[in-house]
């Protein structure tokens, strides 16, 4: 399974010739060059432009059945259970034996209830700024909490690149020395293969 990172939250997943793309952005999020992404399907977490820019993922017919098992668990955007900034999608896909979450938006520590279906993945994909969603604080104790094997981090901002009112990604990574689990922060197009 190979994974590349597009800057602030839009990554692609590839299984077996199959390709999905998640959170697109548009041109609020700065500092990366325009996607133009091509995928076999498009997921977002939200509505906001900064994740739901589908223009920029031109979907292509699949040679390949979809071979994803995708699950779905909704979580409050904010710490005020979804009444500032509505609703939020994890995404959890499975294939080739492996455990991949993307954390969307999440603006809180998800419900208890549904913790346990977070846990023990192979590489999960965080949010790590605060302001709009979790901070690096609450993004390592998730992560110690629920015990992925990587965290990519994502929603920061790197120099100039991103959404200049988050945090920087240092912050987070500053606080996870030693952590239990490899965080592997990845670069524009930068590929991790799992």
């Amino acid at each position: 399974m190979k994974i590349t990172y597009y800057g602030h939250s839009c990554f692609t997943i590839e299984s077996g010739g199959y390709t999905v793309a998640i959170d697109p952005y548009n041109e609020m999020v700065q500092g990366y060059p325009p996607l133009a992404i091509k995928a076999n399907k498009v997921y977002c977490s939200h509505g906001h432009g900064d994740h739901a820019f589908t223009d920029a993922v031109e979907i292509v017919p699949a040679g390949v059945l979809n071979p994803f098992v995708v699950t779905e668990i909704e979580v409050p955007h904010d710490a005020e259970g979804g009444t500032k900034r509505g609703l939020n999608m994890i995404r959890i896909f499975q294939a080739e034996g492996r455990k991949v979450i993307h954390y969307g938006d999440t603006g809180c520590r998800p419900q208890e209830e549904k913790i346990p279906f977070l846990k023990d993945a192979d590489v999960a994909m965080m949010p790590v700024g605060g302001f709009f969603t979790i901070g690096p604080a609450e993004a390592k104790a998730l992560a110690d909490e629920t015990a992925p094997k990587t965290v990519i981090p994502m929603h920061y901002k790197k120099g100039s690149a991103g959404l200049q009112v988050i945090a920087d990604l240092s912050e987070f990574t500053g606080i996870t020395k030693g952590a239990s689990y490899t965080v592997k922060p990845l670069e524009y197009k930068e590929e991790y293969e799992i």
